[in-house]
């Protein structure tokens, strides 16, 4: 059995061929160019056509027997009654909605009555409320049917306008409790279920259109699962459906999740709480990850700087700037959009080797104050699985380490998401019997060193001071 993944990622296209016998075979990521956008706002048209393009190099010449879709979560964009898009779409990243969402938090029951019903807080990152500014803008919403750039992908490629539950459960407009669309939500909004697509789960299986064949270079009729968030199937292919196992996973953005037999809705609200394909998500997000160490880069490095280059192993810690990653506003735990980003204690001796040190400091710094606030609202994991971007840097791996004060595991494939992707293929198509019996591969078994962790805690209680001023 092989299984085409493809996944629009926040900054990348990327293709799997993924083979029940063999493993991985072929994995391409390719950057988004000018022609698909930035960070916040893309081309929904040109990032599925630089998907198709990843896909069709990595399936060229291979039957394939299934297809997986993954996306991100709350991206959302206009289409007309022919679903072609009539506006940008609007990633996570996009907080022009701030406004909206500031006003709308000063009402303590709206805010409470939201959150104890979606999972989501009142912030600008949820569709619910780009929507708003849409609306604001003149967009009559109800003349448009909505989607995010992996229930587009997924609409391109069969034909049918389906939404998974999952995917939904990202965008403020689903009842985290009935996995229905919350009509009172869409009340606020003024539109209905049908312009948003069926809500449905990953077991619903739709064939490849003749459209979506020609585009990929493969035979019609292929089983097609509906568009998943990375961020879920990041959980599956990491294997941690089971209590007590978090997964850690930073990229462009970082989150920490754990999967709960049933929601958990803290109060006051401070994480928030999604659907996986099989299971709850309690989880945290943070808007500041390996985005602000390409910034940084891009501003205070000369170009053709190499990342391994702005490492420096050892570095003593002392004296060094505290950085608050707010380049995108917070999400977790403040879940202040306007917040903005800071260097703090920075003098004129300080290097650009320095300011590194700091960002990545600040962006575990970050993830460490989510982390405490899951472990009061449930217990410390048992074990915690380490993916992404960051295990480029050992010495930003490291670090997570130390700060953390635990032993983390990383995934010897750092594309967990496109593992998940192939895990639900798998157990679809008789791979296995149970996606508990996928599991993917261990690396390296990181170890924090207790004597650094007394130092950065020094430092961590200097940023939560100047995190506290800054509002």
């Amino acid at each position: 059995m092989q299984i085409l993944v493809l996944e629009s990622s926040t900054s990348s296209a990327k293709a799997m061929l993924y083979s029940d016998t063999e493993g991985v075979c072929e994995i391409i990521t390719e950057q988004y160019d000018g022609k698909c956008g930035n960070i916040s706002i893309q081309d929904p048209e040109q990032v599925f056509l630089r998907t198709i393009e990843a896909g069709k190099k990595v399936s060229k010449d291979k039957s394939i027997d299934m297809i997986a879709i993954s996306g991100t979560w709350h991206s959302v964009f206009a289409c007309d009654k022919k679903f072609k898009p009539v506006t940008k779409s609007f990633t996570w990243a996009h907080t022009e909605a701030s406004y909206i969402a500031q006003k709308l938090r000063k009402d303590k029951d709206f805010t409470k009555w939201f959150y104890n019903t979606t999972g989501c807080m009142v912030n600008a990152i949820y569709p619910v409320f780009k929507l708003m500014d849409l609306q604001n803008q003149g967009l009559k919403l109800s003349d448009y049917h909505f989607m995010g750039q992996g229930t587009y992908n997924y609409y391109r490629l069969t034909g049918e306008f389906l939404l998974s539950e999952s995917m939904a459960s990202g965008s403020g407009l689903l009842d985290i409790h009935s996995k229905e669309l919350s009509q009172e939500v869409l009340d606020l909004l003024g539109i209905n279920k049908n312009q948003l697509g069926r809500v449905t789960t990953y077991r619903e299986l739709r064939p490849l259109s003749k459209e979506g064949a020609e585009l990929l270079g493969l035979k019609a009729g292929i089983p097609v699962l509906t568009a998943q968030p990375d961020g879920a199937l990041n959980q599956v292919g990491a294997g941690a459906l089971k209590d007590g196992v978090m997964t850690l996973s930073i990229g462009t953005s970082a989150a920490l999740r754990m999967s709960t037999s049933k929601p958990v809705i803290p109060d006051p609200p401070s994480t928030w709480c999604y659907l996986s394909p099989v299971s709850w998500l309690s989880g945290a997000a943070t808007s500041g990850a390996c985005n602000c160490v390409d910034w940084l880069k891009d501003k205070y490095f000369p170009s053709g700087t190499a990342y391994e280059d702005m490492e420096i192993q050892n570095l003593d810690m002392k004296d060094k700037p505290i950085f608050l990653p707010f380049l995108y506003g917070e999400r977790c735990p403040g879940w202040n959009d306007g917040r903005k980003a800071s260097f703090y204690d920075m003098n004129s001796q300080h290097s650009n080797l320095e300011l590194y040190y700091s960002t990545i400091e600040g962006v575990i710094f970050n993830l460490y104050q989510c982390y405490e606030v899951l472990c009061k609202e449930d217990k410390e994991p048992d074990k915690i699985k380490l993916s992404g971007g960051i295990l480029n840097s050992k010495m930003w791996t490291q670090m997570c380490c130390d700060i953390f004060g635990r032993e983390m595991e990383c995934s010897k494939e750092k594309q967990m998401s496109l593992m998940g992707g192939a895990a639900l293929a798998l157990e679809l198509g008789g791979g296995i019997n149970s996606l508990d019996q996928f599991n993917s591969e261990i690396g390296e078994v990181i170890y924090p060193r207790r004597e650094k962790r007394e130092e950065y805690m020094k430092r961590y209680a200097r940023y939560k001071e100047v995190y506290e001023h800054n509002i």
